[in-house]
């Protein structure tokens, strides 16, 4: 039996960490019945996200406050919001796992939300996030090339394919020409070889065209961490809700 080695009290206006898994009391251990103690889990969380600290966008404030209980989302495909809610109620699991989710369709039907809403829920629990939309993704790649930069490509790669999920944003919106491909097959690659997760959204609603756009090997490796994409179809919410 592990019991959670007890929080010093907090000097005044002092706060107080919790443990993301619920087990340790917020000081990262535990102590086991032979009164030795022993890091609880949510110390390597806690290094990961440290390590991942300051890449790509974070979640963005237009997307903070989002919910599947919520509208506009709450008004999308119940059979896609059923598959979303399981995927983020499992999430621990399903990142563990390496498993991912692909969002495919028009402009403005809710993809990034919901890509959004995995990882919050992935960030709830303690686990690193990367969130890029890849044209941003590839400039910040193309930056580390830039001697005065004061980053290394190498550095920004491992971070890439190490943290828990890799949020890719809007892909194929990106000029394709052959280092476009080459990079986005090495990253990708890296993490189906490690079984790490992506989630990732597509205006491309085709497979082919999507090969076209980003290789078909990187499309082969997508769809085995991702499963196939999951089709959001409807009008532009965004148009809608301004009306």
């Amino acid at each position: 039996m592990l019991r959670p080695v007890p929080q010093p009290e907090e000097g005044a206006g002092g706060g107080r960490r919790s443990c993301v898994l619920g087990i340790c009391e917020g000081n990262g251990w535990i102590l086991r019945e032979d009164n030795q103690s022993e890091p609880c889990e949510c110390q390597e969380r806690m290094v990961s996200r440290a390590a991942s600290r300051g890449m790509g966008t974070g979640i963005p404030k237009r997307y903070r406050e989002l919910s599947l209980s919520r509208k506009p989302i709450c008004d999308l495909d119940p059979f896609v919001l059923r598959h979303v809610r399981t995927f983020v109620e499992q999430i621990d699991m399903q990142l563990s796992a390496g498993k991912g989710l692909w969002f495919t369709g028009d402009v403005g039907t809710g993809k990034t939300s919901l890509a959004m809403l995995v990882s919050q829920a992935a960030e709830r629990k303690g686990r690193s996030v990367a969130i890029y939309p890849v044209t941003r993704l590839l400039a910040e790649i193309k930056n580390t090339y830039d001697r005065e930069s004061g980053g290394s490509y190498m550095s920004l790669f491992r971070k890439l394919v190490s943290v828990d999920l890799l949020h890719l944003d809007d892909l194929g919106a990106e000029k394709r020409t052959d280092w476009v491909l080459q990079e986005l097959y090495s990253i990708v690659n890296e993490r189906w070889q490690d079984e790490r997760s992506v989630v990732v959204t597509t205006n491309i609603t085709d497979l082919d065209e999507l090969r076209n756009e980003i290789g078909s090997r990187t499309v082969s490796r997508l769809v085995e961490i991702c499963g196939d994409p999951i089709p959001i179809m409807g009008p532009d919410l965004r148009l809608t809700s301004a009306g």
